[in-house]
C-alpha cells in the first residue's frame, strides 16, 4: 500500500507540474505559440517579365517539366475556352513566336494516339510548369542535379 500512495503522489505531482507549465503557454517545436495564427509569406514577384526576355531555366534533372521564366500574372485563367499558353507554344504559332514548342508528348492521349492539339491530360500547363521567384532555399540543401544539357533544337 506504501508503494501504491508514492506512486499516486508522484503522479499527481507530474500533472500539477505539467498544468503549471501548460499555463505559462505552450510553444511549438517552431518556438511560437501554439494557439497564435501563421502569419502569411511575404509576397514574392515572378524572375522573368515579358515572354521572351529571358532565358531558359535549366533544368535540375532529365525528366524534369521545364519551368516558365516569365511572369504568368497576367495571363488569363487556363480554361475549356482557352489557354493563352498555346497562343506562342502551340505547333502552329511557336516558329512565329519564336518561342519553344511544347513537347510531342502533350500530343499523345493515353492511349498513344497522336492529336493535331494538345490533349486534355496535358492542356493545363501550370499543373507541372511553374513560374520562378527570386527567393531563397526554404531548407539547406545539397541537391546537386542529374541533368545532362540537351542539345539545342534548331527551329
Amino acid at each position: 500500500m506504501h508503494k501504491s500512495l508514492k506512486f499516486t503522489v508522484a503522479i499527481v505531482a507530474s500533472c500539477l507540474a505539467s498544468l503549471a507549465l501548460a499555463a505559462d503557454g505552450a510553444n511549438s517545436m517552431r518556438g511560437s505559440d501554439v494557439a497564435a495564427p501563421d502569419q502569411a509569406p511575404e509576397v514574392k514577384t515572378y524572375s522573368g517579365k515579358r515572354p521572351g526576355t529571358e532565358a531558359p531555366v535549366a533544368r535540375t534533372f532529365s525528366t524534369q517539366p521545364p519551368v516558365i521564366p516569365h511572369a504568368v500574372e497576367n495571363f488569363d485563367e487556363i480554361n475549356l475556352e482557352g489557354n493563352q499558353c498555346l497562343d506562342c507554344h502551340s505547333a502552329a504559332t511557336y516558329q512565329k513566336k519564336k518561342a519553344p514548342k511544347i513537347g510531342d508528348s502533350h500530343f499523345l492521349d493515353r492511349e498513344g494516339k497522336k492529336h493535331a492539339e494538345a490533349t486534355g491530360g496535358r492542356y493545363n500547363c501550370v499543373q507541372c510548369h511553374v513560374p520562378q521567384v527570386d527567393a531563397p532555399p526554404l531548407v539547406d540543401n545539397t541537391f546537386k542535379g542529374d541533368a545532362v544539357k540537351k542539345p539545342v533544337r534548331k527551329n
